[in-house]
């Protein structure tokens, strides 16, 4: 089976884009169709996503809101982001989620935590501005389905002099504290883009629309998308989240329409380009599909995961010298992914390489983005070490 890929935030997905439009057409509602899912199981309320818990409300007034004097707030909540002994927070991209489960959980992607930043500032009347960071995507993949990441930040004001967190307010970048939560570099954080609340709440629902149709929650994937494109109707990726759900769900015209929307909009996205490819294959269009293929050459030789797709097939076929080679080749482009080293794990380990089998398992744990994964390679290097002792003591 083919893989589908989505564009999600670690912040959200803007992947593959060698241009972009110059001003998008909000589309007609004719792409949606309400009638061929069941309703959700629950309501999509974005009312939720920046709401604070009473529990965020006592830490603020409790831990952060009694600064003296001359103390800068800002500084309060930064320290308690990032401070240890603080908040404790971890990176976890499992699951994208709002504020309340964020801080609850002490733990979310990148989108999360910015979230769940940005209602913390608002409750301490600080200004806040979302930005987009132009760094190159972050893949990561569920069975036939491939995420690509983009990055999410925020830039903290001065406190305003008003107590209505909505109100219009404008935003001194020469003064303004930035919040992360990966490295980031320099260049890339100047060229940040300013995103809208609107398009935040779009990408957090387009998130949890590709993260309910990687759990075969088709229907209630539908839902969310669907808002996505409602709550910003000019944020693109809710359109391919949109038509890679009518793909799963077995409306390959729908998803086409969708798709073609989508890449009309900005054609030389390759993740576009892909998924309407793909549904024109599906429907026997070979010959346009095959101009779309074409094009998706010019502009992405090698897509994300080609040489770990061969490397896999080498898996298989028993060729654990060829599989290490394609895995190694992979991680040149990619050296941080936490599958590519333990793939590159296992094959060592076949062919009998037991330190550079260690080694990668190690660094698959290290790089691992979910609890999870860290628990799995973790187990998976306690066996690869006992096995190395039974080794030794023989």
């Amino acid at each position: 089976m083919k893989p589908w890929a989505l564009i999600l935030c670690a912040a959200a997905i803007l992947g593959g884009c060698a241009s972009q439009p110059v001003a998008p057409q909000a589309p007609e509602r004719q792409l949606f169709h309400d009638q061929l899912f069941q309703p959700p199981s629950a309501p999509v309320d974005t009312s939720r996503v920046f709401a604070l818990s009473p529990a965020m409300r006592a830490y603020v007034h409790n831990e952060i809101g009694n600064t003296g004097p001359g103390k800068d707030v800002r500084r309060q909540l930064f320290d308690a982001l990032y401070r240890r002994d603080k908040l404790q927070l971890e990176y976890d991209s499992a699951i994208t989620r709002d504020a309340a489960q964020t801080f609850e959980a002490r733990a979310g992607n990148c989108l999360s935590l910015a979230i769940m930043t940005a209602a913390l500032a608002r409750e301490l009347n600080l200004p806040v501005q979302f930005q987009q960071i132009q760094v190159d995507e972050v893949w990561s993949r569920a069975g036939n389905l491939y995420f690509a990441s983009n990055h999410v930040n925020l830039a903290l004001g001065r406190p305003r002099g008003d107590r209505n967190p909505y109100t219009a307010y404008s935003l001194d970048n020469a003064n303004s504290l930035t919040v992360d939560f990966i490295p980031v570099p320099e260049k890339a954080r100047q060229e940040a883009t300013p995103l809208t609340e609107a398009t935040i709440i779009a990408m957090f629902l387009n998130n949890r629309a590709a993260e309910l149709l990687s759990a075969g929650q088709v229907d209630d994937a539908y839902w969310a998308a669907r808002k996505a494109a409602e709550v910003d109707p000019l944020f693109l990726n809710a359109y391919n989240t949109l038509g890679v759900i009518y793909q799963h769900h077995g409306n390959p015209e729908a998803a086409e329409a969708t798709l073609r929307y989508a890449h009309a909009q900005a054609p030389d996205n390759t993740i576009f380009l892909a998924n309407l490819a793909q549904t024109l294959e599906g429907q026997n269009k070979t010959q346009e599909a095959g101009v779309l293929r074409a094009r998706l050459a010019v502009l992405e030789p090698y897509p994300p995961f080609h040489f770990f797709l061969q490397g896999q097939e080498a898996m298989k076929q028993g060729d654990y010298a060829r599989a290490r080679k394609m895995f190694e080749k992979e991680l040149e482009r990619v050296p941080d992914y936490h599958e590519f080293h333990f793939w590159l794990a296992v094959a060592n380990y076949q062919l009998g390489n037991l330190r550079a089998a260690d080694n990668h398992m190690a660094l698959a744990m290290k790089n691992s983005t979910t609890r999870g994964a860290h628990d799995l390679y973790s187990a998976k290097l306690d066996k690869i070490r006992a096995y190395e002792a039974q080794l030794r003591a023989k």
